[in-house]
C-alpha cells in the first residue's frame, strides 16, 4: 500500500488517496536520519574510495527534509552540489538489537530519497556533516510503500529527463536486513526514523534550474526543482 502524507484545508493527513489541491509533505517525520556511505561498490570506486568492510554511517539532520516537488537550494558556500538517489527504509516501531531475520517486523515501509551533497565541502571537511546537512538536502517521497520486496529493485535518477543513475538494490554491499541489525545494535531507532541505504554509481552535479527525479521500482517518482 502507498501512503501519502499531505496538507489539505490546513490539516495534515495520511492516506493512500491524495485529494485534489493537497500539498504533498515528506511521508515520514524522523527523529534521526541514518545514512550509509559507499554501499554500492561502483559508487565508492567513482569517488576514488575502496568498498567498506563494514557499514560507513553518518547522520543527516531532520531539518534537511524536503517535500516532493519542493526546491533544493544550492548554498552559496558550495560550488558543487550533487544528487544521490537512494532507497530509504522507514522504521515503524521502536527498534533496538533487532536480529537480521526479524528486520521487516520493525519497518513500516520504503520511500525514495535524494541524499543531496555539497561535494566540495564534503571533501574539504573530510567528515560529512556540513556537506550533507543543509536545509532542503533530503528530498523524501513521494510516499511510503508498505508492501515491497526490496531485494532487487531498479533505481534510476534523472536530471532534466536524462538518466544519470541506473542501478539496482541487488548491488548493495550491505543488505537492508544487515543494516537494520547493525544500526539498531548501536542506537535505538524510533518510529519514523530513516535509514538511507546508499547510492549507486553515476552521481553528478545539480545546477540552478534543473529538475531531478529519483525513481524506484514499486514506489514511484520523487521529483524536485533546483535553485
Amino acid at each position: 500500500m502507498k501512503l501519502f502524507r499531505f496538507l489539505h484545508h490546513g490539516r495534515v493527513s495520511e492516506s493512500s488517496d491524495v485529494p485534489t489541491g493537497a500539498l504533498l509533505l515528506p511521508p515520514a517525520t524522523p527523529t534521526k536520519v541514518v545514512c550509509i556511505g559507499r554501499n554500492y561498490a561502483e559508487h565508492a570506486k567513482e569517488l576514488g574510495n575502496e568498498a567498506p568492510k563494514e557499514p560507513l554511517l553518518f547522520l543527516k539532520p531532520p531539518s534537511a527534509l524536503l517535500a516532493p516537488n519542493g526546491t533544493i537550494v544550492r548554498p552559496p558556500v558550495s560550488q558543487r552540489v550533487d544528487f544521490e538517489g537512494e532507497l530509504a527504509i522507514v522504521i515503524g516501531r521502536e527498534a533496538k538489537n533487532v536480529r537480521a531475520e526479524a528486520w521487516r517486523d520493525y519497518v513500516r515501509g520504503f520511500a525514495c530519497a535524494n541524499d543531496v551533497t555539497a561535494r566540495d565541502l564534503q571533501k574539504k571537511d573530510v567528515q560529512f556533516t556540513r556537506g550533507k546537512g543543509f536545509d532542503t538536502f533530503l528530498p523524501l517521497g513521494p510516499c511510503i510503500e508498505t508492501d515491497l520486496d526490496v531485494a532487487s529493485l531498479r533505481l534510476t535518477t534523472r536530471v532534466n529527463g536524462e538518466i544519470r543513475q541506473d542501478g539496482s538494490t541487488v548491488q548493495m554491499i550491505f543488505s537492508c536486513a544487515f543494516l537494520v541489525e547493525y544500526i539498531s545494535a548501536i542506537m535505538t531507532l524510533m518510529p519514523g526514523d530513516l535509514i538511507l541505504t546508499g547510492t549507486p554509481a553515476g552521481v553528478g552535479a545539480l545546477e540552478s534550474g534543473d529538475r531531478v527525479e529519483v525513481e524506484i521500482e514499486g514506489i514511484g517518482v520523487l521529483a524536485n526543482a533546483v535553485a
